[in-house]
């Protein structure tokens, strides 16, 4: 029977295996329930060694490669690699080796190979620590680093791949009007609430009354660009997990929650009875969505490429395939939900995408054809918002190399539409 701190290791490889085997996101793995038998704190971190180990993932090769003529079986492989991360990030070695050889000593396939690993892993106990952080900065995989590159620049590139190996603190929107009191924690210049070492979330205060929910500071924005009014009748679209709509419901509007995934939903309705806030949530597709409304806020599927801080496992997964299909989802849901809008509303469109071509050229394409739309500048001057944030068509690129001193943000675009009465 493994302890809980092998059990861990053991579930983080095997994360580990579907990503970069399997090329299957982690959430994927943990929506079909991957770490349900771990107890809580184990499945936390089981992420954590798993999410570490992507994000070292090639340093840790760099290092392995000196001592492995070949490369082993992707479990071998992955074991090696999350031992390594493990112990150039200051483990124990003999907790770490240990475990490492029990996994693979018990594997059906792979057992034969605990002696390599044994002594691989001790190899790398002795000079790994040393020579970890002379290593470059893991770069992104080069088909999502040459277009980003082309994008911001090499210097900014860099700047962006130093936020992804730092990894991402945890960020909470606070319900207005509540008092949230959460030791270390720091407010950053847009309202949002900062933790770096937040330990385990729903065990923090304010969490079970509902007092705040979690949300990156770059995703609380585009809710705060939408500016809901109390009464208004406001459309979420790609609502799940909810973030968003339970800003708009905290303003007063009423608010239609939509989105495909019924699945994905069940977190916004767990939140919205945590938090005692009311909103309609409707299982289905945008395309098809019927009705008029106040305002709008369409946050788009997207390449999540601004997201990599705190999802490693997405440039390791993907391959960029997708790209060209979600911009064409993304034009037609941007003007059918044009069509939905009230006279005079205002629709906000954001994606969670470092790509100009998922921001900043779908608005520009938009102004050219939807018809009676203006862009609405003033509505990105928000507390905190840098002027210098705003582009050249009027709308809001945030990247995660903004904010270096507090740690980064989620990559985001977003922009106000406005049209005419």
């Amino acid at each position: 029977m493994d302890n809980s701190a092998t059990a861990a290791r053991r579930s983080a490889i095997y994360l580990l295996d579907q990503v970069l085997g399997e090329g299957r996101l982690m959430s994927e793995c943990l929506a079909e329930g991957a770490l349900d038998r771990l107890d809580p704190p184990d499945r936390a971190r089981a992420q954590r060694l798993a999410s570490d180990t992507l994000r070292g993932l090639e340093r840790a090769d760099r290092l392995l490669q000196k001592h492995l003529r070949k490369a082993p079986a992707l479990p071998v492989q992955n074991a090696l690699r999350l031992g390594t991360v493990e112990l150039c990030s200051g483990a124990a070695a003999h907790g770490v080796v240990n475990a490492m050889v029990e996994i693979i000593g018990r594997h059906r396939r792979h057992g034969h190979l605990k002696g390599m690993v044994n002594a691989v892993l001790r190899k790398i106990a002795a000079e790994g620590p040393t020579e970890w952080n002379r290593l470059r900065v893991p770069r992104l995989p080069k088909w999502l680093r040459k277009p980003l590159v082309e994008a911001w620049g090499a210097e900014a590139m860099a700047a962006m791949e130093a936020v992804h190996f730092a990894g991402a603190p945890l960020d909470i929107t606070p319900r207005p009007g509540a008092e949230v009191t959460l030791p270390g924690a720091r407010l950053l210049p847009t309202g949002s609430l900062r933790l770096d070492v937040p330990g385990q979330v729903t065990a923090l205060p304010g969490y079970a009354d509902g007092t705040w929910w979690v949300q990156d500071a770059a995703a609380a924005l585009p809710a705060r660009v939408l500016a809901a009014q109390p009464g208004e009748k406001v459309l979420d679209l790609c609502a799940a997990p909810g973030g968003k709509t339970l800003q708009l419901a905290a303003a007063g509007a009423d608010v239609v929650a939509l989105d495909i995934s019924d699945a994905r939903l069940n977190r916004l309705r767990e939140n919205l009875a945590r938090t005692g806030l009311v909103a309609q949530v409707v299982t289905g597709d945008a395309l098809e969505q019927e009705g008029q409304y106040d305002a709008i806020l369409l946050d788009a599927p997207c390449s999540a490429t601004g997201t990599i801080r705190r999802h490693p496992d997405l440039p390791q997964a993907k391959d960029g395939a997708e790209f060209g299909m979600l911009i064409e989802l993304q034009a037609h849901m941007l003007a059918h939900a044009w069509s939905l809008l009230k006279p005079g509303g205002r629709l906000v469109y954001c994606t969670c995408s470092l790509l100009p071509d998922e921001g900043e050229v779908q608005v520009e394409e938009a102004l050219d054809i939807l018809e009676g739309v203006a862009i609405d500048r003033d509505a990105l001057a928000l507390p905190g918002v840098d002027p210098a944030w705003i582009t050249e068509e009027g709308g809001l690129r945030l990247r995660p190399d903004y904010w270096p001193e507090l740690g980064g943000m989620d990559g985001f675009y977003i922009a106000c539409l406005r049209k005419a009465a």
